[in-house]
């Protein structure tokens, strides 16, 4: 275990715009198009702006990995189909998630705003970030959202013997009157994936009731979770059943509704270095004026206030909000070997 009295590695404070910059030109140097660097940078920015380390820069060696390896196709251009009045579809063409949302999100918002709900169908795509930024554009136009995307067999189903499931999260939005949108982005596993990936490296251990190792026996150990164990659904011994049925759900939403790979479905064994899940994601979009007039956002801060006065201290985002603001402000913070490892990535030697 490491010394946790140890000091912090020093950090820098890098100006939010530098940092997508970098990574940019890291994702396009590395084999994607110019465009879809462009969305995965913000992206990835984002997530380290807001706090979200598991997914922020933490994913770029994955990203670099799984380019090397040809399991994901960085140069693809996602075909958009105008199905029904509430119904898209995008075939990413084994491209990331990120650049097929982006390509019909204009259409997703309209289709909401005509007809009360649309709905985004993204099939044979690669989602490998949070998953809340999907949603929160949506919410800051005024729109409810909920996403949905499934992901790499990891977790073992409440009462099996072996992984099946991806952490499948969830993610929803709504806008509020008070402030920025309500939202929260949360796996249907007892943690997120990318979290046990920083525990081992840290050398930490998991809370109870998280994983298994290789041999199906409760572990906290995350190394073991990750070299052949599984993850358990969220709910702890008592409730995993629950968390079980909401991942259960994803799948069928994410993957069949979609077209998309279940999280057992897709073979990456003969692209060594793959990282990214190669499935699907729905997300839905909701324009409350139809049924609540002009009601909605007001009626979500009467809520949360209370919430509030109900004794929770602090709203679902909130600290993502805090630490955005921080970091736009004072510039991201990442410790000093990181900025200097991405600088060599994206070629800027001398820096």
């Amino acid at each position: 275990m490491p010394d946790t009295t140890a000091p912090m590695p020093p950090t820098e404070r890098i100006p939010f715009e530098q940092l997508r910059a970098t990574l940019a030109r890291i994702f396009e140097r590395h084999g994607t198009s110019a465009e879809v660097a462009a969305v995965l940078a913000d992206n990835c920015a984002a997530a380290e702006r807001d706090g979200a380390h598991s997914h922020g820069v933490f994913r770029i060696p994955g990203y670099l990995s799984t380019l090397a390896s040809g399991w994901v196709d960085g140069r693809a251009v996602p075909q958009v189909q105008d199905l029904a009045p509430g119904a898209i579809a995008v075939d990413a063409r084994n491209g990331f998630a990120q650049p097929a949302y982006a390509a019909a999100r204009e259409l997703l918002i309209a289709k909401a705003r005509a007809n009360g709900i649309a709905l985004l169908a993204i099939r044979d795509s690669h989602h490998f970030a949070a998953l809340w930024p999907d949603v929160e554009p949506l919410a800051e136009q005024g729109l409810v959202a909920l996403a949905l995307v499934n992901s790499m067999a990891c977790v073992v189903p409440h009462g099996g013997q072996q992984a099946l499931f991806g952490t499948n999260p969830i993610a929803f939005a709504a806008p509020c009157a008070d402030g920025p949108p309500l939202v929260f982005d949360l796996a249907t596993s007892s943690m997120a994936h990318g979290d046990v990936q920083l525990a081992a490296r840290a050398g930490r251990l998991l809370p109870e009731h998280c994983g298994v190792d290789a041999g199906g026996q409760p572990t906290r150990d995350a190394r073991a979770v990750l070299d052949g164990g599984a993850l358990l659904p969220f709910g702890g011994a008592a409730g995993g059943h629950k968390g079980s049925a909401l991942s259960m759900m994803v799948e069928l939403l994410a993957a069949a509704l979609t077209g998309g790979n279940f999280s057992f479905g897709f073979d990456w064994s003969g692209h060594p270095g793959a990282q990214t899940p190669r499935t699907g994601e729905l997300i839905i979009a909701i324009d409350p004026g139809k049924t609540s007039g002009q009601a909605f956002a007001q009626r979500c801060s009467a809520l949360v206030q209370a919430m509030a006065d109900a004794g929770q201290t602090r709203r679902p985002g909130q600290q993502r909000q805090h630490q955005r603001a921080d970091s736009l402000a004072h510039g991201v913070p990442l410790a000093r070997d990181a900025w200097r490892e991405l600088q060599r990535l994206a070629g800027h030697a001398d820096n």
